[in-house]
């Protein structure tokens, strides 16, 4: 079996999930990379000595590769996609899909139009936490899923979104969408269904106030992450530009009747997601999301608050990248590239997710109107749902 060549694109902290896949001599080996800053392509090729160095994405089309990994900052995942598509190149995008709606059903279409395959990179699905509670829900625990609740508390988001590029709505709409796609997709798979109707309310209500500020963009993001900066008004060297919320809530109403609600911070000490499934016979909530953690469950009878739950499910897995799913996750792609076949994630959900976050963000910004989400184009939903095969 020879090896699949993949290239790598966009080579900041999240671009090192593309060495799960460099395997030479075992099935798959990473053989180009391209991102416009020199000292980016010096430190890939030292994970990769044998790949050849570009400075402009179009430089791998021409590379007869069998995939690529786009890990680029979120407003250049729409335009490298649909290139590599056209040249009939598979596709592995970092979530989310696109920071718009049209953004997405456009990646979608070209995707359909050539037949190369499309894998978005929603590693949740992998995690161990999410699974877990997939398996209560399909196995009965809590009865029908009626109502989902997320709170997620971004201990780290001082340094993770507010010192770059996240921090400008110009690239990624605005962090409901960022950070929120990732959630909205899990609360959509433990549902069942896909949210049709929104309304959001958020602001800038802490880093804002923040006037120390830096441009970063010669810096790699473990030059400026540190876990001792608290408490967050002690922040320094922020984005010059800073014009996304930090913190926000949306209700969500699904095609199925489930209502859901997401709630994100960026100043909280702590650093998880906590899920709360109520259904038509119980309810469920994770506390912890990695391995240590675990997952309640009551559904035996009514009560005041206890502690005792009826059934204690241990998170499996690991305590870091997302919980050991990342190999997972590329292991999936690297699969789906060569054999095709079903996969945990989905193309469809993940434009489900960034329509939901891009029109809550929409909500927020028109003081709370609600905003409907606009349909997919049926023949789209039907290929990807039959695994892109027509």
């Amino acid at each position: 079996m020879s090896d699949l060549r993949f290239g790598v694109v966009g080579l900041g902290a999240r671009s090192r999930i593309a060495q799960y896949a460099h395997r030479p001599g075992e099935g798959s080996e990473v053989v180009a990379v391209a991102d416009p800053s020199a000292p980016q392509r010096d430190a890939a090729l030292e994970s990769y000595p044998q790949a050849s160095a570009y400075g402009d994405h179009n430089e791998l089309v021409e590379q007869k590769l069998d995939g690529v990994f786009l890990t680029t900052p979120d407003d250049l995942h729409e335009g490298p996609a649909i290139d590599f598509l056209r040249a009939g190149v598979n596709v592995f995008v970092e979530k989310p899909l696109a920071i718009t709606t049209e953004g997405c059903d456009r990646v979608l279409q070209a995707a359909y139009d050539t037949g190369a395959r499309l894998y978005v990179g929603h590693n949740m699905r992998h995690m161990s936490v999410v699974l877990t509670m997939r398996k209560l829900i399909q196995d009965g625990a809590i009865g029908d899923v009626k109502a989902i609740w997320c709170r997620h508390f971004v201990g780290h988001g001082g340094d993770f979104y507010f010192k770059d590029w996240h921090a400008d709505r110009r690239r990624t709409t605005g962090l409901l969408l960022q950070k929120g796609a990732h959630d909205i997709d899990v609360m959509h798979w433990l549902a069942g269904g896909y949210t049709t109707r929104v309304n959001a309310m958020g602001a800038l209500t802490l880093y804002g106030g923040i006037t120390d500020r830096q441009d970063r963009s010669d810096q790699r993001f473990k030059e400026f992450v540190s876990e001792k900066n608290w408490p967050p008004l002690e922040q320094k060297g922020l984005a010059p530009v800073m014009d996304v919320e930090d913190i926000s809530q949306v209700n969500l109403l699904l095609d199925n009747g489930v209502m859901m609600n997401y709630e994100q911070c960026h100043y909280t000490p702590d650093y998880w997601r906590n899920y709360t499934v109520i259904g038509t016979h119980g309810r469920l909530e994770n506390f912890g999301d990695t391995a240590g953690g675990v997952v309640k469950v009551w559904n035996s009878r009514r009560s005041g608050y206890r502690d005792d739950a009826d059934q204690v499910v241990e998170i499996a897995g690991e305590t870091e990248h997302h919980g050991g799913a990342d190999p997972h996750l590329v292991a999936e792609f690297v699969n789906f590239v060569r054999d095709g076949g079903a996969t945990l994630t989905s193309p469809v959900a993940a434009r489900a997710a960034v329509a939901a976050g891009y029109a809550a963000t929409q909500s927020l910004r028109a003081n709370g109107v609600p905003q409907d989400i606009p349909p997919l184009d049926p023949a789209l939903v039907a290929y990807f749902d039959n695994g892109q095969v027509r």
